[in-house]
């Protein structure tokens, strides 16, 4: 059975510190692939400064380019609306039923994960892969998360330490700052020519 990992994530805009951490998923739990899976609407919080669903999917696409194991999905584009993770998971395996998925994430909303839809559900249907940094144990997130459920159903996997956001690449650009080495250069390349993220952090263009 394919290993199937899954990043999901609002990508606005997609910056190296995703592509690391599926890098190191892929490398170090045996992934036979991984997809990056952009949000339509963030179900918790506002998606300040979007540019759009569609634009964010072209921006997963560019910086998936050239990587023979990273691939962009769609599907919660195409469902529309708020995106919770237990309806994607179902979703994904009604559509290949032949891969064994693994949700990646990092150690915060690991932690929060009771919080989530259905989170019994969630852990059902895919092994959880936490990428461990500094602030949160293992051993905390792992006690937090084993009442929701029986086996080896959570995973970890290091992660260099990058502090870095798409808040902050967005912040940089309407400052005129470079942004060179922290997104791909595709992405780059995109954000110039779409003139994406000028205008002031979280407020409307004129």
């Amino acid at each position: 059975m394919a290993e199937l990992g899954i990043l999901g994530g609002t990508f606005n805009p997609p910056h190296v510190g995703h592509l690391v951490m599926v890098q190191e998923a892929f490398d170090q739990l045996g992934l036979d692939r991984v997809v990056l899976m952009p949000v339509a609407r963030p179900p918790h919080k506002e998606a300040l400064a979007d540019p759009g669903a569609d634009v964010r999917l072209e921006l997963c696409l560019l910086a998936a380019a050239g990587s023979p194991h990273v691939e962009v999905c769609d599907l919660e584009i195409e469902r529309g609306g708020a995106s919770y993770t237990v309806d994607t998971l179902r979703a994904l395996h009604e559509r290949t039923p032949e891969h064994a998925l693994t949700f990646i994430v990092g150690g915060d909303m690991a932690y929060s994960l009771p919080s989530w839809r259905e989170p019994e559900a969630v852990l059902a249907l895919a092994r959880l892969a936490v990428a461990e940094r500094d602030g949160l144990r293992r051993e905390d997130i792992a006690e937090r998360l084993e009442p929701l459920h029986s086996g080896d159903r959570v995973a970890f996997f290091d992660m260099p330490r990058i502090d870095l956001s798409s808040s902050a690449i967005r912040e940089r650009v309407a400052a005129g700052r470079p942004i060179r080495y922290l997104v791909p250069d595709p992405v780059i390349d995109a954000i110039r020519s779409r003139r994406l993220y000028r205008q002031a952090v979280g407020r409307p263009a004129a």
